[in-house]
């Protein structure tokens, strides 16, 4: 198995865990997009304690990937996501951070063709 694969699937195995089913098409592609940093200590957890941290996910990821315009909704889904993570869990894996975002702000066609890879139904629960 390659770093990859047992990453992603350490990965998803902890969203299982919490309660959360996953598209596996989708996160594979936010997987990919965050590249290395998924293997990286530090760079492959979200700190929802640390503000600066926070306007990063809010103007690197949210404005920047996803094109949305800064507003107090993107903080709300932010905190909404460090909420379903777990308030004290200081393992937020950023892979599971963006999938959670993107889910909730229903942006998936930035990252896969929907017509292809989304069955009918609702993937996050």
């Amino acid at each position: 198995m390659s770093t990859y694969e047992k990453a992603y699937e350490h990965f998803t195995s902890e969203l299982k865990e919490m309660g959360f089913t996953h598209h596996p098409a989708l996160y594979h592609a936010i997987a990919k997009h965050l590249g290395p940093s998924i293997h990286d200590e530090d760079s492959s957890l979200v700190a929802c304690d640390q503000p600066k941290e926070m306007e990063t996910v809010k103007r690197e990821f949210l404005i920047g990937k996803l094109g949305l315009e800064d507003s107090p909704a993107l903080d709300a889904v932010i905190q909404q996501v460090c909420g379903a993570l777990g308030g004290s869990n200081t393992n937020k894996h950023r892979a599971s951070f963006y999938y959670l975002l993107v889910a909730l702000l229903q942006k998936e066609h930035l990252f896969i063709n929907l017509k292809e890879h989304l069955p009918e139904g609702d993937y996050l629960q």
